[in-house]
């Protein structure tokens, strides 16, 4: 009896997809990620709306009662149109970080580390002796009296629409519009006395000495700098650094490990993370190089947004993050209701604002994000549906008031052209992937590679003699493994399945002892809650690089096994 039809059927069967899926690159919205029958109609609205406005890569993704029904990806990732978008990929999410950023201090305000109505500045302020504002000259007493609420609400006291900066905004050919300091960060390293690029301490400093527009407390002004003090409040109360503790005390507790700060070049971009178009404008780098350069990449200082505008995620990662701040009782929530409720409470200046988070009278919240290269948008409304969407371009000009209305109508438009969800749930992927993958025992052609399980049902392991990995499992789509390297699935890019199951070893021949080999294992689940879809842990996936003088026994039969261990733990 031939038992080989199934393994080669399969084998056929992935080379199909793989053809469909270069085929569907051809299209201008090619369309990745596990496809919902009953919600193909959201397909067709996104891709409309993709098309209306040029946008060349998005991800969507909608949870309905803490149950993520639908994570899709369309268009391209890259700048050569060449990598399809898929829901794996990472995107900036521009001010989408300022409820990240509150979630963080209202664990702090639970923790009792903080309160809501702690000074800031000022010899009792929570920032009192901090290296980086000691020295600044505040001549405003307001500054003063701003609470950490009032920077929560946007009411500390700036306006970022009165205008401050001089004509021509040197070093820049043109004046700077309102007063925001990130839109000129050459004039705010000068002004400040400090280096390129860009320091946040400088753009805080910069607002604290030219004073408020207002009161605190007696107004809504939006302010990205306020967003930023925070941050830094966040580092004196914790002694780590911004990111760490949102990643330690936030984003971890839930399972998240693929959320970063973002960085300012492309050549600097993490790995899955998308590239990003802006509409053909150029301003002098933020490096302070005198060239000319686009703004989404070295034009602003990505890297001094953080707590305001600088994080990094995927679609579905926003909707896991909303699932545990939602008060729906759908997921376990990171914050007890009582600050969830005090987080979302419209604010005394502006109804339409809480803390870090837009709201309205029906119970809802929502945010956007808006750079040069970056659109997102996520919500919770009040009926159980949760949702994230990212674009990698944002439109300005005409189109821009529809662009973001209609961005707005796109995810209420699919549920309610949607008749019948899913019962799976898309959110189920692991939450710690395999660790200390290693090689422990060598052969002619051959290693075995060991790794300690993380709590996925099941595992692939992955080899690659073309170079470090970076083709990665799909969501729903099974992968046939083979023991000898080159016979399993090709992911592309020369990347093979070698093993699949539920094991923590895996014997691997038919190496090539003149090349080195690449390892890397990715935990899945795959069950009846899943709807039967394999779904794959990528982040915090180690890979092992065997090198050529550890497979050569014949040539070097007195050298030991050389490893290299390269760490993807972010």
């Amino acid at each position: 009896m031939n038992f080989s039809l199934p393994k080669r059927w399969n084998a056929f069967r992935i080379s199909i997809l793989m053809l469909l899926n270069f085929l569907l690159s051809l299209a201008s919205h090619a369309q990745t990620g596990i496809a919902v029958p009953s919600m193909v109609n959201c397909d067709n609205l996104i891709a409309n709306f993709m098309n209306k406005y040029e946008v060349p890569g998005a991800a969507f993704t909608l949870a309905k009662n803490g149950k993520i029904v639908y994570s899709r990806a369309f268009g391209k990732a890259n700048l050569s149109g060449t990598e399809l978008a898929q829901p794996y990929h990472l995107f900036r999410i521009a001010s989408i970080s300022k409820p990240i950023t509150s979630i963080a201090i209202m664990k702090l305000v639970e923790q009792g580390s903080l309160g809501l109505d702690d000074l800031v500045f000022g010899a009792k302020g929570v920032l009192q002796g901090h290296p980086e504002f000691s020295a600044v000259n505040i001549s405003d007493p307001g500054i003063c009296k701003i609470t950490v609420n009032h920077l929560l609400e946007h009411a500390a006291g700036w306006n970022r629409e009165v205008k401050c900066f001089p004509y021509p905004t040197l070093p820049y050919s043109w004046k700077v519009s309102g007063c925001d300091p990130i839109s000129a960060p050459l004039f705010v390293s000068q002004q400040t006395g400090t280096g390129n690029p860009v320091s946040k301490s400088s753009l805080i400093n910069f607002l604290l000495e030219k004073g408020l527009d207002f009161r605190p407390g007696t107004d809504y002004a939006y302010s990205n700098i306020g967003y930023l003090i925070l941050g830094k409040i966040i580092e004196v109360k914790t002694g780590l650094t911004y990111e760490q503790y949102v990643k330690d005390n936030v984003l971890s507790p839930i399972g998240i490990c693929d959320m970063h700060l973002g960085k300012n070049l492309l050549a600097d971009k993490r790995e899955r993370e998308a590239e990003y178009h802006g509409n053909g404008s150029k301003t002098l780098s933020a490096y302070g190089t005198g060239k000319l350069v686009p703004w989404e990449y070295g034009g602003y200082n990505i890297e001094a947004m953080d707590a305001h505008g600088g994080w990094l995620a995927t679609s579905s990662d926003l909707v896991k993050l909303l699932a545990a701040v939602d008060d729906l009782n759908s997921k376990p929530c990171i914050l007890t209701a009582a600050s969830i409720s005090k987080m979302v409470s419209p604010s005394a200046n502006n109804p339409g604002y809480a803390k870090g988070w837009s709201v309205n009278r029906s119970n809802n919240w929502w945010h956007t994000g808006s750079l040069d290269g970056t659109a997102s948008f996520f919500c919770r409304t009040n009926n159980g549906y949760t949702w994230a969407i990212i674009l990698n371009k944002r439109i300005t000009g005409s189109q821009a008031n529809n662009f973001w209305k209609d961005l707005d109508a796109l995810p209420w438009n699919c549920i309610s052209s949607t008749s019948s969800f899913p019962s799976h749930d898309l959110m189920l992927a692991p939450t710690e992937n395999c660790s200390n993958l290693k090689v422990s025992e060598m052969k002619n052609k051959a290693v075995t590679i060991n790794w300690n399980n993380g709590n996925g049902d099941t595992r692939i392991l992955l080899a690659s003699n073309m170079g470090p990995i970076n083709s990665f499992p799909l969501d729903g789509v099974d992968y046939e493994a083979d023991a000898s390297f080159g016979l399993g699935n090709d992911l592309g890019n020369g990347t093979f399945v070698v093993y699949s199951g539920n094991g923590n070893a895996a014997e691997v021949d038919n190496l090539n002892p003149d090349l080195p080999c690449y390892f890397r294992v990715f935990e899945f689940n795959k069950n009846s809650a899943t709807g039967n879809y394999p779904l794959y842990k990528l982040c915090n996936s180690e890979m092992a690089t065997v090198l050529p003088l550890a497979l050569a026994e014949k040539k070097h039969p007195m050298k030991k096994l050389t490893l290299i261990q390269i760490h993807q733990r972010e």
